[in-house]
């Protein structure tokens, strides 16, 4: 799992996609994880369909409003991934260390870059996942 958050992280942040190819099976992958080591399964589904939903739901009204892309749907696949490795109640810490760190990046760039400054959320994103889920299994 933590070789293909290195690989979709490196891919995002040359061609600014995530691709299917990578982000469906480690989906699966998670929920199959999850069915063999958990004792329920439920919450591990549930993140994945919650992960997708709540990127769907901000990528969608983001598009809405300012009637062009923020948030691509791999990165709704991509926190998908995240809930069906860590669970549900793992999406919002996952959210917070992926932004805070996308956050820190941009304040770290001079401020005539901050202005046109096109971000992959995915590396970030995939940070908060290999984050939660380290400490989930090691705490």
């Amino acid at each position: 799992m933590l070789v293909a958050l290195l690989r979709l992280s490196y891919i995002d942040w040359k061609t600014y996609r995530l691709p299917n190819v990578w982000t469906k099976p480690l989906i699966a992958l998670g929920l199959l994880y999850n069915f063999n080591v958990a004792l329920d399964l439920y919450p591990f589904l549930l993140g994945a369909i919650l992960g997708y939903a709540i990127f769907w739901s901000i990528e969608t009204a983001y598009r809405l409003v300012r009637k062009r892309d923020g948030l691509g749907r791999g990165d709704a696949k991509l926190l998908a991934a995240g809930g069906a490795w860590c669970g549900a109640l793992a999406l919002p810490f996952i959210i917070l260390i992926a932004s805070s760190a996308g956050l820190i990046y941009i304040f770290l760039q001079g401020s005539d870059r901050r202005a046109n400054l096109k971000l992959p959320f995915g590396p970030f994103l995939a940070a908060g996942i290999a984050m939660s889920f380290l400490t989930l299994k090691f705490i």
